[in-house]
Protein backbone atom coordinates (compact mmCIF):
# COMPACT_ATOMS: atom_id res chain seq x y z
CA UNK A 1 0.00 0.00 0.00
CA UNK A 2 1.15 3.47 -0.83
CA UNK A 3 0.93 5.61 1.96
CA UNK A 4 2.23 8.65 0.35
CA UNK A 5 0.21 11.99 2.07
CA UNK A 6 -2.73 13.33 -0.10
CA UNK A 7 -1.51 16.70 -1.66
CA UNK A 8 -4.70 18.55 -1.45
CA UNK A 9 -7.39 17.78 1.09
CA UNK A 10 -11.08 17.47 -0.16
CA UNK A 11 -13.42 20.30 1.11
CA UNK A 12 -15.29 19.75 4.34
CA UNK A 13 -18.02 17.07 4.04
CA UNK A 14 -21.58 18.17 3.50
CA UNK A 15 -24.07 16.06 3.56
CA UNK A 16 -26.08 15.29 0.20
CA UNK A 17 -29.65 17.26 0.20
CA UNK A 18 -32.62 15.27 0.36
CA UNK A 19 -34.63 16.42 -3.22
CA UNK A 20 -37.94 17.86 -1.94
CA UNK A 21 -41.17 15.95 -4.44
CA UNK A 22 -43.32 18.30 -3.77
CA UNK A 23 -41.41 20.94 -6.28
CA UNK A 24 -43.07 20.16 -9.69
CA UNK A 25 -39.46 20.35 -11.37
CA UNK A 26 -38.58 17.65 -9.22
CA UNK A 27 -41.66 15.28 -9.97
CA UNK A 28 -41.18 16.37 -13.55
CA UNK A 29 -37.78 14.67 -13.07
CA UNK A 30 -38.68 11.70 -11.65
CA UNK A 31 -41.21 10.89 -13.94
CA UNK A 32 -39.01 11.02 -16.21
CA UNK A 33 -36.50 9.05 -14.90
CA UNK A 34 -39.04 6.53 -14.25
CA UNK A 35 -40.04 6.52 -18.13
CA UNK A 36 -36.45 6.06 -19.11
CA UNK A 37 -35.78 2.80 -16.39
CA UNK A 38 -38.91 1.36 -17.26
CA UNK A 39 -37.54 1.08 -20.96
CA UNK A 40 -34.83 -1.08 -19.46
CA UNK A 41 -37.16 -3.41 -17.19
CA UNK A 42 -36.54 -6.87 -18.26
CA UNK A 43 -33.02 -6.67 -20.10
CA UNK A 44 -30.30 -9.03 -18.83
CA UNK A 45 -27.64 -8.69 -17.05
CA UNK A 46 -24.36 -10.69 -17.01
CA UNK A 47 -22.49 -11.40 -13.96
CA UNK A 48 -18.58 -9.31 -13.55
CA UNK A 49 -16.35 -11.94 -12.47
CA UNK A 50 -12.37 -11.45 -12.72
CA UNK A 51 -12.45 -8.18 -14.97
CA UNK A 52 -14.70 -10.01 -17.39
CA UNK A 53 -18.63 -9.92 -17.91
CA UNK A 54 -20.05 -13.86 -17.10
CA UNK A 55 -23.30 -15.66 -18.34
CA UNK A 56 -24.38 -18.98 -17.04
CA UNK A 57 -27.82 -19.34 -18.89
CA UNK A 58 -29.33 -19.55 -15.11
CA UNK A 59 -31.14 -16.76 -14.05
CA UNK A 60 -32.62 -14.97 -11.26
CA UNK A 61 -35.90 -12.70 -12.24
CA UNK A 62 -35.96 -9.73 -9.74
CA UNK A 63 -39.53 -9.01 -9.65
CA UNK A 64 -41.35 -4.71 -9.11
CA UNK A 65 -43.10 -5.91 -5.42
CA UNK A 66 -46.16 -3.28 -6.18
CA UNK A 67 -46.60 -5.04 -9.60
CA UNK A 68 -44.87 -9.09 -8.91
CA UNK A 69 -45.61 -9.54 -12.84
CA UNK A 70 -43.47 -7.02 -13.84
CA UNK A 71 -40.14 -8.45 -14.07
CA UNK A 72 -37.17 -5.31 -13.36
CA UNK A 73 -34.17 -7.90 -14.29
CA UNK A 74 -32.67 -10.90 -15.37
CA UNK A 75 -29.77 -11.84 -13.95
CA UNK A 76 -27.26 -14.82 -14.09
CA UNK A 77 -26.85 -16.51 -11.73
CA UNK A 78 -23.20 -17.49 -10.38
CA UNK A 79 -22.18 -21.28 -10.34
CA UNK A 80 -19.54 -22.47 -7.75
CA UNK A 81 -17.04 -22.80 -9.52
CA UNK A 82 -17.83 -18.87 -10.87
CA UNK A 83 -17.81 -17.91 -7.38
CA UNK A 84 -14.35 -19.52 -6.65
CA UNK A 85 -12.87 -17.52 -9.48
CA UNK A 86 -14.12 -14.21 -8.46
CA UNK A 87 -12.77 -14.88 -4.86
CA UNK A 88 -9.37 -16.39 -5.51
CA UNK A 89 -9.04 -13.49 -8.70
CA UNK A 90 -9.43 -10.81 -6.41
CA UNK A 91 -6.84 -12.52 -4.27
CA UNK A 92 -4.67 -12.49 -6.75
CA UNK A 93 -5.10 -8.85 -7.65
CA UNK A 94 -5.10 -7.36 -4.39
CA UNK A 95 -0.97 -6.72 -4.42
CA UNK A 96 -1.44 -4.70 -7.63
CA UNK A 97 -4.21 -2.90 -6.39
CA UNK A 98 -3.18 -2.41 -3.03
CA UNK A 99 -0.25 -0.59 -4.41
CA UNK A 100 -2.37 1.95 -6.19
CA UNK A 101 -1.87 5.22 -4.19
CA UNK A 102 -4.33 6.83 -1.64
CA UNK A 103 -4.75 9.83 -3.65
CA UNK A 104 -5.57 7.73 -6.55
CA UNK A 105 -8.53 5.39 -4.69
CA UNK A 106 -9.85 8.85 -2.67
CA UNK A 107 -10.52 10.44 -6.26
CA UNK A 108 -12.09 7.36 -7.85
CA UNK A 109 -14.20 7.11 -4.32
CA UNK A 110 -14.92 11.20 -4.76
CA UNK A 111 -15.97 10.01 -8.30
CA UNK A 112 -18.56 7.51 -7.76
CA UNK A 113 -20.13 10.08 -5.77
CA UNK A 114 -20.11 12.48 -8.38
CA UNK A 115 -21.72 9.84 -10.79
CA UNK A 116 -24.46 8.72 -8.49
CA UNK A 117 -25.07 12.38 -7.87
CA UNK A 118 -25.37 12.97 -11.72
CA UNK A 119 -27.69 10.17 -11.68
CA UNK A 120 -29.49 10.52 -8.66
CA UNK A 121 -33.16 10.56 -10.17
CA UNK A 122 -32.20 7.50 -12.17
CA UNK A 123 -31.73 5.75 -9.34
CA UNK A 124 -34.35 6.63 -7.50
CA UNK A 125 -36.51 5.41 -10.09
CA UNK A 126 -34.63 1.71 -10.00
CA UNK A 127 -35.14 1.88 -6.18
CA UNK A 128 -39.14 2.90 -6.67
CA UNK A 129 -39.00 0.25 -8.71
CA UNK A 130 -36.86 -2.80 -7.55
CA UNK A 131 -37.12 -2.26 -3.58
CA UNK A 132 -40.52 -0.85 -3.24
CA UNK A 133 -39.76 2.79 -2.14
CA UNK A 134 -41.43 5.44 -2.19
CA UNK A 135 -39.53 8.46 -3.87
CA UNK A 136 -38.58 10.70 -0.62
CA UNK A 137 -37.65 7.28 0.67
CA UNK A 138 -35.57 6.21 -2.34
CA UNK A 139 -33.92 9.62 -2.82
CA UNK A 140 -32.96 8.97 0.88
CA UNK A 141 -31.29 5.94 0.13
CA UNK A 142 -29.51 7.81 -3.12
CA UNK A 143 -28.19 10.83 -0.72
CA UNK A 144 -27.17 8.42 1.94
CA UNK A 145 -24.69 6.51 -0.67
CA UNK A 146 -23.51 9.85 -2.17
CA UNK A 147 -22.31 10.70 1.52
CA UNK A 148 -20.85 7.39 2.25
CA UNK A 149 -18.50 7.88 -0.47
CA UNK A 150 -17.67 11.40 0.27
CA UNK A 151 -17.11 10.61 3.67
CA UNK A 152 -15.10 7.87 3.32
CA UNK A 153 -13.15 9.75 0.89
CA UNK A 154 -12.43 12.11 3.02
CA UNK A 155 -11.71 9.87 6.30
CA UNK A 156 -9.41 8.02 4.02
CA UNK A 157 -7.19 11.31 3.52
CA UNK A 158 -7.00 11.34 7.22
CA UNK A 159 -6.00 7.69 7.50
CA UNK A 160 -3.25 7.76 5.30
CA UNK A 161 -1.48 11.06 7.39
CA UNK A 162 -2.41 9.28 10.70
CA UNK A 163 -1.10 11.16 13.94
CA UNK A 164 2.61 11.08 14.84
CA UNK A 165 3.56 8.48 17.59
CA UNK A 166 5.91 9.27 20.80
CA UNK A 167 9.39 9.72 19.43
CA UNK A 168 11.63 7.37 21.22
CA UNK A 169 15.45 8.89 21.37
CA UNK A 170 17.57 8.08 18.95
CA UNK A 171 14.13 6.15 16.57
CA UNK A 172 11.89 7.30 13.75
CA UNK A 173 9.04 5.83 15.19
CA UNK A 174 5.49 5.68 13.11
CA UNK A 175 2.04 3.78 12.13
CA UNK A 176 0.62 3.02 9.29
CA UNK A 177 -2.53 1.57 7.40
CA UNK A 178 -2.33 -1.40 5.50
CA UNK A 179 -5.60 -2.52 3.56
CA UNK A 180 -6.55 -6.61 4.56
CA UNK A 181 -6.68 -8.42 1.35
CA UNK A 182 -9.95 -9.67 -0.86
CA UNK A 183 -12.93 -9.40 1.16
CA UNK A 184 -16.87 -10.56 0.62
CA UNK A 185 -19.71 -7.44 0.57
CA UNK A 186 -22.89 -8.66 1.59
CA UNK A 187 -25.16 -6.04 1.46
CA UNK A 188 -29.03 -5.69 2.17
CA UNK A 189 -32.46 -5.35 0.22
CA UNK A 190 -33.32 -2.46 2.25
CA UNK A 191 -30.71 0.26 1.58
CA UNK A 192 -29.76 -1.44 -1.74
CA UNK A 193 -27.60 1.28 -2.89
CA UNK A 194 -26.86 2.99 0.31
CA UNK A 195 -25.27 0.42 2.11
CA UNK A 196 -23.96 -1.68 -0.53
CA UNK A 197 -22.23 1.31 -1.94
CA UNK A 198 -20.85 2.27 1.92
CA UNK A 199 -19.48 -1.26 2.73
CA UNK A 200 -17.91 -1.35 -0.93
CA UNK A 201 -16.43 2.14 -1.42
CA UNK A 202 -14.89 2.08 1.97
CA UNK A 203 -13.55 -1.37 1.08
CA UNK A 204 -12.01 -0.21 -2.01
CA UNK A 205 -11.19 3.44 -0.98
CA UNK A 206 -8.84 1.46 1.75
CA UNK A 207 -6.74 -0.47 -1.25
CA UNK A 208 -8.87 -3.69 -0.60
CA UNK A 209 -10.34 -6.06 -3.62
CA UNK A 210 -14.22 -7.18 -2.98
CA UNK A 211 -16.84 -9.66 -4.36
CA UNK A 212 -20.11 -7.93 -4.00
CA UNK A 213 -22.99 -10.66 -3.63
CA UNK A 214 -25.99 -8.46 -3.65
CA UNK A 215 -29.46 -9.81 -2.31
CA UNK A 216 -31.61 -11.50 -4.43
CA UNK A 217 -34.01 -9.02 -4.09
CA UNK A 218 -32.63 -6.23 -5.74
CA UNK A 219 -29.70 -7.59 -7.94
CA UNK A 220 -30.44 -4.81 -10.68
CA UNK A 221 -29.45 -1.94 -8.14
CA UNK A 222 -26.28 -3.60 -7.87
CA UNK A 223 -25.41 -4.56 -11.43
CA UNK A 224 -26.26 -0.19 -12.06
CA UNK A 225 -24.04 0.56 -9.01
CA UNK A 226 -20.83 -1.93 -10.57
CA UNK A 227 -21.13 0.21 -13.93
CA UNK A 228 -20.94 3.15 -11.58
CA UNK A 229 -17.38 1.96 -10.17
CA UNK A 230 -15.68 1.19 -13.42
CA UNK A 231 -16.94 4.50 -14.92
CA UNK A 232 -15.08 6.19 -11.85
CA UNK A 233 -11.97 4.10 -12.93
CA UNK A 234 -11.78 1.39 -10.17
CA UNK A 235 -10.18 -0.95 -12.21
CA UNK A 236 -11.85 -4.09 -13.81
CA UNK A 237 -10.55 -6.19 -11.38
CA UNK A 238 -10.78 -4.58 -8.04
CA UNK A 239 -14.10 -5.62 -7.72
CA UNK A 240 -16.46 -8.38 -8.65
CA UNK A 241 -20.34 -8.79 -8.87
CA UNK A 242 -21.59 -12.13 -8.29
CA UNK A 243 -25.46 -12.56 -8.16
CA UNK A 244 -26.56 -15.87 -6.78
CA UNK A 245 -28.30 -18.14 -3.87
CA UNK A 246 -27.12 -17.67 -0.78
CA UNK A 247 -26.92 -21.63 -0.50
CA UNK A 248 -24.59 -21.91 -3.86
CA UNK A 249 -22.21 -19.08 -3.37
CA UNK A 250 -22.82 -17.34 -0.41
CA UNK A 251 -21.31 -19.98 1.78
CA UNK A 252 -18.78 -20.44 0.09
CA UNK A 253 -17.57 -17.02 -0.39
CA UNK A 254 -17.56 -16.72 3.35
CA UNK A 255 -15.42 -19.81 3.52
CA UNK A 256 -13.28 -19.43 1.06
CA UNK A 257 -9.37 -19.67 2.61
CA UNK A 258 -8.60 -16.48 0.17
CA UNK A 259 -11.01 -14.02 1.86
CA UNK A 260 -9.50 -11.87 4.54
CA UNK A 261 -13.03 -10.06 5.45
CA UNK A 262 -17.00 -10.28 5.25
CA UNK A 263 -18.77 -7.03 5.51
CA UNK A 264 -22.47 -7.82 6.07
CA UNK A 265 -25.81 -6.53 6.55
CA UNK A 266 -28.80 -8.47 6.91
CA UNK A 267 -30.62 -10.46 9.59
CA UNK A 268 -29.81 -11.76 13.00
CA UNK A 269 -29.51 -15.27 11.82
CA UNK A 270 -27.94 -14.86 8.79
CA UNK A 271 -25.30 -13.09 10.18
CA UNK A 272 -24.08 -15.63 12.93
CA UNK A 273 -23.70 -18.21 10.30
CA UNK A 274 -21.53 -16.03 8.71
CA UNK A 275 -20.06 -15.34 11.76
CA UNK A 276 -19.78 -19.00 12.61
CA UNK A 277 -18.92 -20.46 9.36
CA UNK A 278 -15.94 -17.37 8.98
CA UNK A 279 -14.69 -18.23 12.51
CA UNK A 280 -13.36 -21.80 11.11
CA UNK A 281 -10.09 -21.93 9.30
CA UNK A 282 -9.55 -23.41 6.18
CA UNK A 283 -7.21 -25.12 4.82
CA UNK A 284 -4.39 -22.80 3.64
CA UNK A 285 -5.84 -20.34 5.62
CA UNK A 286 -3.16 -17.96 7.46
CA UNK A 287 -5.69 -15.47 9.09
CA UNK A 288 -8.33 -14.84 11.66
CA UNK A 289 -10.70 -13.39 8.68
CA UNK A 290 -12.67 -10.22 10.33
CA UNK A 291 -16.37 -10.18 9.81
CA UNK A 292 -18.28 -6.69 10.00
CA UNK A 293 -21.95 -7.90 10.71
CA UNK A 294 -24.96 -5.03 11.05
CA UNK A 295 -28.11 -7.03 12.32
CA UNK A 296 -31.16 -6.46 13.10
CA UNK A 297 -33.01 -4.74 15.79
CA UNK A 298 -36.68 -4.82 17.72
CA UNK A 299 -36.27 -0.80 18.59
CA UNK A 300 -38.30 0.94 21.25
CA UNK A 301 -39.17 4.35 21.28
CA UNK A 302 -40.10 5.58 25.23
CA UNK A 303 -42.88 8.06 25.52
CA UNK A 304 -42.60 9.74 29.36
CA UNK A 305 -45.44 11.39 30.71
CA UNK A 306 -43.79 14.74 30.62
CA UNK A 307 -43.66 14.37 26.82
CA UNK A 308 -45.09 16.34 24.27
CA UNK A 309 -47.16 13.54 23.20
CA UNK A 310 -48.43 15.25 19.81
CA UNK A 311 -44.54 14.55 18.77
CA UNK A 312 -43.97 11.46 20.10
CA UNK A 313 -47.02 10.20 18.42
CA UNK A 314 -45.51 11.52 14.93
CA UNK A 315 -41.99 10.83 15.72
CA UNK A 316 -43.22 6.88 16.50
CA UNK A 317 -45.61 6.81 13.18
CA UNK A 318 -42.96 8.33 11.16
CA UNK A 319 -40.14 5.44 12.42
CA UNK A 320 -42.65 2.74 12.51
CA UNK A 321 -43.83 2.65 8.82
CA UNK A 322 -41.65 4.52 6.86
CA UNK A 323 -40.56 2.11 4.04
CA UNK A 324 -43.04 0.15 5.38
CA UNK A 325 -41.19 -0.69 8.63
CA UNK A 326 -38.43 -2.37 6.60
CA UNK A 327 -35.84 -0.81 8.46
CA UNK A 328 -33.34 -2.55 11.02
CA UNK A 329 -33.58 0.97 12.65
CA UNK A 330 -37.62 0.56 12.51
CA UNK A 331 -39.56 1.62 15.95
CA UNK A 332 -41.34 -1.62 16.14
CA UNK A 333 -42.37 -1.14 20.13
CA UNK A 334 -44.03 2.21 21.87
CA UNK A 335 -42.94 2.25 25.64
CA UNK A 336 -45.15 4.60 26.70
CA UNK A 337 -45.96 6.08 30.38
CA UNK A 338 -49.49 5.03 32.04
CA UNK A 339 -50.28 8.87 32.26
CA UNK A 340 -50.37 9.69 28.81
CA UNK A 341 -50.75 6.08 27.11
CA UNK A 342 -54.36 6.78 26.08
CA UNK A 343 -53.68 10.27 24.43
CA UNK A 344 -50.77 8.31 22.69
CA UNK A 345 -52.75 5.85 21.37
CA UNK A 346 -55.48 7.52 19.83
CA UNK A 347 -53.00 10.11 18.55
CA UNK A 348 -51.04 7.06 16.76
CA UNK A 349 -54.50 5.90 15.89
CA UNK A 350 -55.83 9.01 14.02
CA UNK A 351 -52.39 9.25 12.26
CA UNK A 352 -52.53 6.03 11.12
CA UNK A 353 -55.58 5.94 9.70
CA UNK A 354 -54.50 9.28 7.93
CA UNK A 355 -51.27 6.80 6.03
CA UNK A 356 -52.15 6.62 2.27
CA UNK A 357 -50.79 3.24 0.36
CA UNK A 358 -50.49 1.62 -2.71
CA UNK A 359 -47.89 1.91 -5.87
CA UNK A 360 -44.94 4.35 -4.77
CA UNK A 361 -44.31 5.66 -7.63
CA UNK A 362 -47.24 8.22 -7.26
CA UNK A 363 -46.40 10.39 -5.16
CA UNK A 364 -49.40 11.09 -2.77
CA UNK A 365 -48.57 7.27 -1.46
CA UNK A 366 -46.37 7.17 1.86
CA UNK A 367 -46.16 3.48 2.34
CA UNK A 368 -45.43 1.31 -0.47
CA UNK A 369 -45.58 -2.46 -0.84
CA UNK A 370 -43.46 -4.84 1.41
CA UNK A 371 -40.23 -6.30 -0.60
CA UNK A 372 -41.75 -9.90 -1.47
CA UNK A 373 -44.42 -12.64 -1.25
CA UNK A 374 -42.35 -14.19 1.68
CA UNK A 375 -42.06 -11.25 3.28
CA UNK A 376 -46.03 -10.58 3.44
CA UNK A 377 -46.84 -13.86 4.65
CA UNK A 378 -44.11 -13.78 7.49
CA UNK A 379 -45.35 -10.11 8.82
CA UNK A 380 -48.88 -11.62 8.49
CA UNK A 381 -48.39 -14.87 10.21
CA UNK A 382 -47.04 -12.35 12.95
CA UNK A 383 -50.27 -9.84 13.22
CA UNK A 384 -52.03 -12.57 13.36
CA UNK A 385 -49.98 -13.18 16.72
CA UNK A 386 -50.21 -10.00 17.89
CA UNK A 387 -54.35 -10.11 17.63
CA UNK A 388 -53.84 -12.65 20.11
CA UNK A 389 -51.36 -11.19 22.05
CA UNK A 390 -53.12 -7.66 22.46
CA UNK A 391 -55.36 -5.48 20.89
CA UNK A 392 -55.94 -4.28 17.28
CA UNK A 393 -56.02 -0.75 17.24
CA UNK A 394 -55.56 -0.44 13.05
CA UNK A 395 -54.45 -2.14 10.33
CA UNK A 396 -54.32 -6.13 10.98
CA UNK A 397 -54.24 -7.32 7.09
CA UNK A 398 -53.11 -7.11 3.59
CA UNK A 399 -53.58 -4.10 1.66
CA UNK A 400 -55.22 -3.73 -1.73
CA UNK A 401 -53.43 -4.90 -5.04
CA UNK A 402 -51.72 -7.67 -6.50
CA UNK A 403 -48.67 -6.56 -5.05
CA UNK A 404 -46.99 -7.03 -1.21
CA UNK A 405 -49.14 -4.94 0.61
CA UNK A 406 -49.77 -4.93 3.97
CA UNK A 407 -51.54 -2.70 6.50
CA UNK A 408 -49.85 -0.31 8.96
CA UNK A 409 -50.77 -2.43 12.08
CA UNK A 410 -50.85 -1.22 15.65
CA UNK A 411 -51.13 -3.57 18.35
CA UNK A 412 -51.55 -2.33 22.11
CA UNK A 413 -51.74 -3.52 25.40
CA UNK A 414 -48.44 -5.90 24.79
CA UNK A 415 -47.08 -8.02 27.26
CA UNK A 416 -42.87 -7.81 27.30
CA UNK A 417 -42.87 -11.63 26.75
CA UNK A 418 -45.20 -11.52 23.77
CA UNK A 419 -43.36 -12.79 20.76
CA UNK A 420 -44.32 -9.31 18.94
CA UNK A 421 -42.44 -7.63 21.68
CA UNK A 422 -39.72 -9.74 21.36
CA UNK A 423 -38.93 -10.67 17.95
CA UNK A 424 -38.04 -8.61 15.12
CA UNK A 425 -41.25 -8.53 12.35
CA UNK A 426 -39.46 -6.51 9.96
CA UNK A 427 -42.97 -4.70 8.62
CA UNK A 428 -45.32 -2.10 9.38
CA UNK A 429 -46.34 -4.03 12.84
CA UNK A 430 -45.78 -1.25 15.86
CA UNK A 431 -46.52 -3.15 19.27
CA UNK A 432 -47.45 -0.87 22.18
CA UNK A 433 -46.43 -1.01 26.02
CA UNK A 434 -47.89 0.52 28.76
CA UNK A 435 -45.06 1.22 31.48
CA UNK A 436 -45.63 2.24 35.10
CA UNK A 437 -43.17 4.96 34.84
CA UNK A 438 -39.62 6.14 33.48
CA UNK A 439 -37.89 2.89 35.61
CA UNK A 440 -40.38 0.73 34.06
CA UNK A 441 -40.12 1.96 30.55
CA UNK A 442 -36.18 1.83 30.46
CA UNK A 443 -36.45 -2.02 31.97
CA UNK A 444 -38.80 -2.66 29.26
CA UNK A 445 -36.88 -0.77 26.71
CA UNK A 446 -33.92 -3.25 27.36
CA UNK A 447 -35.61 -6.29 28.08
CA UNK A 448 -34.32 -7.70 24.64
CA UNK A 449 -31.78 -9.55 22.78
CA UNK A 450 -30.98 -6.37 20.34
CA UNK A 451 -29.80 -2.86 20.97
CA UNK A 452 -29.65 -1.53 17.93
CA UNK A 453 -31.58 2.29 17.83
CA UNK A 454 -33.73 3.29 20.82
CA UNK A 455 -35.79 7.24 21.33
CA UNK A 456 -36.90 8.59 24.02
CA UNK A 457 -39.20 11.85 24.33
CA UNK A 458 -39.25 13.76 27.77
CA UNK A 459 -38.44 17.23 28.39
CA UNK A 460 -37.19 16.55 31.97
CA UNK A 461 -33.31 16.67 31.71
CA UNK A 462 -32.74 14.32 34.25
CA UNK A 463 -34.59 11.72 32.41
CA UNK A 464 -32.50 12.55 29.49
CA UNK A 465 -29.60 11.98 31.63
CA UNK A 466 -30.52 8.61 32.67
CA UNK A 467 -31.78 7.35 29.19
CA UNK A 468 -27.93 8.48 27.85
CA UNK A 469 -26.29 6.44 30.70
CA UNK A 470 -29.37 3.54 30.76
CA UNK A 471 -30.85 3.34 27.33
CA UNK A 472 -28.38 0.10 25.52
CA UNK A 473 -28.63 0.74 22.26
CA UNK A 474 -25.98 1.66 19.83
CA UNK A 475 -27.86 4.91 18.52
CA UNK A 476 -29.99 6.61 20.66
CA UNK A 477 -32.27 10.35 19.46
CA UNK A 478 -33.76 12.27 22.09
CA UNK A 479 -36.86 14.17 21.42
CA UNK A 480 -37.02 12.82 17.72
CA UNK A 481 -37.64 9.53 16.20
CA UNK A 482 -35.13 6.62 15.91
CA UNK A 483 -34.44 6.45 12.20
CA UNK A 484 -32.82 8.75 9.63
CA UNK A 485 -28.93 8.31 10.84
CA UNK A 486 -27.09 10.76 8.83
CA UNK A 487 -23.13 9.81 7.42
CA UNK A 488 -21.25 11.43 9.71
CA UNK A 489 -23.72 12.91 12.17
CA UNK A 490 -25.05 9.83 14.00
CA UNK A 491 -22.11 6.98 13.14
CA UNK A 492 -24.71 3.89 12.75
CA UNK A 493 -24.35 0.31 14.46
CA UNK A 494 -25.98 -1.72 17.58
CA UNK A 495 -24.96 -3.33 20.71
CA UNK A 496 -25.80 -7.31 21.07
CA UNK A 497 -27.77 -9.37 18.50
CA UNK A 498 -28.08 -6.23 16.61
CA UNK A 499 -24.15 -7.12 15.39
CA UNK A 500 -20.88 -5.41 15.61
CA UNK A 501 -21.33 -1.95 16.39
CA UNK A 502 -19.17 -0.78 12.76
CA UNK A 503 -20.58 2.30 13.22
CA UNK A 504 -21.50 2.60 9.50
CA UNK A 505 -20.60 6.67 8.26
CA UNK A 506 -18.55 7.68 11.26
CA UNK A 507 -14.43 8.32 11.87
CA UNK A 508 -13.40 4.96 12.72
CA UNK A 509 -15.34 2.56 10.01
CA UNK A 510 -12.39 2.66 7.75
CA UNK A 511 -10.29 0.87 10.19
CA UNK A 512 -12.91 -1.87 9.65
CA UNK A 513 -10.84 -2.31 6.48
CA UNK A 514 -7.84 -1.90 7.37
CA UNK A 515 -4.72 -3.34 9.69
CA UNK A 516 -2.14 -0.88 11.17
CA UNK A 517 1.79 -1.76 11.15
CA UNK A 518 3.92 0.20 13.83
CA UNK A 519 7.35 0.80 12.74
CA UNK A 520 10.25 1.77 14.91
CA UNK A 521 13.89 2.83 13.21
CA UNK A 522 16.90 3.48 14.68
CA UNK A 523 18.54 6.53 13.45
CA UNK A 524 22.13 5.87 12.79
Amino acid sequence: MTTSAVSRPLAAFVNEPVADFSKPENQRAAQAALAKIQAELGREYELWIAGARHKTGDFLDSVNPARPAEIVGRHHKASAALATQAIEDAHAYFPTYSRTPVEKRVEMAARVAAIIRERKFEFDAWLVTEAGKTWPEADADVSEAIDFCDYYARQMQRMANPEPLVQMPGERDEMVYLPLGAGVIIPPWNFPLAIMTGMSVAALVAGNTIVIKPSSETPTIAAKFAEVLLAAGFPARSFNLCTGSGSVVGDLLVEHPKGRFISFTGSRDVGLRINELAAKPRKGQIWIKRVVAEMGGKDAIIVDREADVESAATGVVQSAYGYQGQKCSACSRAIVDEKVYDEFLEKVRQKVAAITMGAPEKSENYMGPVISASAKKTILNYIETGKREGRLIAGGDSGPGDGYFVQPTVIADVDSKARIFQEEIFGPVLAVTKARDFDHALQLANDTEYGLTGAVYTKNPEKIRRAREEFFVGNLYINRKCTGAMVGAHPFGGFNMSGTDSKAGGPDYLLQFLQPKSIGEKVL
